[in-house]
């Protein structure tokens, strides 16, 4: 039940937000702030020696960060091309599907018996990466259709993700006592900040989610779903063990989604935003219940 705590409360406040949306709207500016906050958390857990276990893990790495990006993109753009999605939709499924890692990978990763430090480089390497490849990603596979501001996305994810961590890596560095004084609260900062990032654009979609129909969370089930499972199967299939293959199906399937909220929010509209909503939600809840049955497994 403990582990399943951080989905539920996920769910309440989505519920809340659906059905009492006046409590979130007006917070719409905070979705950048709160998501920079998580950033800089994630921040404050990394040490400058963290980037020379890249280097000792980079063929697991380098396998990993190519399969989410080569599979979380792919299945998003089929996905909505098969389901007839409109162009905002599409938008926000294309900019879930280029995120990086989640920010929570790393806590199912521990509770699946997969290896951590593994999973932390994997979120770290794609988080840096993204801000190239997001736009990037998005315009190949879009923007002959839609005028998607790569520039201004690159220059809003330097803000967003590079920045933040970059000031918690050095806040670490010359304040060790104080970050291991705080340590404890900062994954509750974090999940808080998820928790309301999806909650405020739940509460400005709640009249879409009622017309958009039920597609749009197959879609989202389906993407995640098929992370997981390809995300496995490829690592089986490069012959990695089992700590490892389950960790890049973890690292595979659950995405940043709330970076892809943000950008949809800034760039483009509520609708496009709803696709990472219902991701943040939706990955939560699987990463939580998949945690439990690999947890009963043996490595």
């Amino acid at each position: 039940m403990k582990n399943l705590a951080f989905p539920i409360t996920v769910v309440g406040l989505t519920v809340l937000a659906f059905f009492v949306p006046s409590l979130f709207v007006g917070l719409k500016g905070y979705i950048t702030p709160l998501l920079m906050l998580i950033m800089l958390g994630m921040g404050l857990t990394l040490e400058f020696e963290d980037f020379y276990k890249v280097i000792k893990k980079k063929k697991a790495l380098v396998a990993g960060v190519c399969l989410q990006f080569i599979i979380m993109p792919f299945l998003a753009f089929i996905l909505a091309k098969i389901l007839g999605f409109s162009n905002e939709l599409t938008i926000g499924m294309m900019l879930v599907g280029a995120a990086a890692g989640g920010t929570s990978s790393n806590v199912i990763t521990y509770l699946a018996k997969g290896d951590v430090a593994l999973s932390v480089s994997m979120t770290f390497a794609s988080t840096l990466l993204s801000i190239g490849l997001m736009p990037f990603l998005t315009w190949i596979y879009i923007g002959e259709k839609i005028d998607v501001p790569a520039m201004d996305m690159f220059i809003s994810l330097v803000k967003i993700i590079l920045i933040p961590i970059g000031l918690g890596v050095v806040i670490n560095r010359f304040f060790s006592k104080f970050v291991s004084k705080i340590s404890a609260v900062l994954p509750v900062i974090s999940m808080g900040g998820i928790v309301f990032i999806v909650a405020i654009v739940v509460a400005l979609n709640h009249k879409n989610i009622q017309t958009v129909g039920a597609w749009i969370f197959v879609a989202v089930i389906l993407h995640n779903i098929c992370g997981y499972l390809l995300g496995y199967i490829a690592a089986k299939a490069l012959k990695f063990d089992e700590k490892t293959a389950r960790t890049i199906g973890i690292e595979v399937g659950m995405q940043n989604s709330g970076l892809s909220v943000a950008l949809a929010i800034k760039y483009f509209t509520p609708l496009s935003a709803l696709p990472g909503a219902i991701f943040s939600v939706w990955h939560n809840i699987s990463g939580s219940l998949l945690a439990s049955y690999w947890s009963s497994k043996k490595v």
